[in-house]
Order: structure tokens, then sequence, then C-alpha cells
């Protein structure tokens, strides 16, 4: 037997870069190179678009997604490869932003 998709999930210009499921609330959060992380649901549907804050300038001012991290309770997490944490709720809405020096892995 093939293995046949559950569902295929579009709406990236960019490859993707991180991942995650969160089999609780059936998303799935999605980031790419140089695009924003997108929320599908598992039955493939594009629900939302999380953009980052625009709050940085100069070479820094593009957000490359690199880890991605969902909670049960609706919450997002995202590490950025400039250093830059966000946390989204799954509704789209930025709720808190961190900035570190540190190597996140």
């Amino acid at each position: 037997d093939f293995a046949t998709p559950r569902a295929i999930l579009t709406g990236h210009d960019y490859e993707i870069t991180c991942a995650t499921i969160c089999a609780e609330l059936g998303l799935v959060i999605s980031g790419s190179k140089e695009g924003p992380c997108l929320i599908h649901s598992m039955n493939g549907d594009l629900l939302r678009t999380l953009e980052g804050p625009e709050i940085l300038e100069g070479p820094k001012n593009c957000l490359r997604p690199k880890l991605i991290q969902a909670s049960r309770e609706g919450q997002c997490v995202i590490y950025y490869e400039n250093g830059l944490f966000c946390v989204f709720s799954v509704n789209g809405r930025l709720q808190a932003t961190m900035e570190t020096d540190d190597k996140i892995r």
C-alpha cells in the first residue's frame, strides 16, 4: 500500500524551516525561510498568518522563523533567527516579544 497525505498545506512562497503540530487543537503551524508563519487546520485549511512585530530596523528586520512550539492552551512561541522570541495566540494576536543574544537550539 502507498501512503497518501491527509492534507496538502499551501500558502508559503519559500521553503519550510520549522513546523509544529498541536493535535489537541487540530492545528499545524509552519514557518518559511523568507515569510510569515501560517496556521492551518489538520484538514489543510489556511486559518491565520502570524506576522512578527515591525519594530526591527536595519539588517535584522527580516524575520526568519527558526523554531516553533504550540501549547494545548492555544499559544504559539516562535523563535526567529535574529534572536527574537514572539508569543502569539492561535487567533493571530501578538501577545509578547523578547530579544536575546543567546544561541537557541
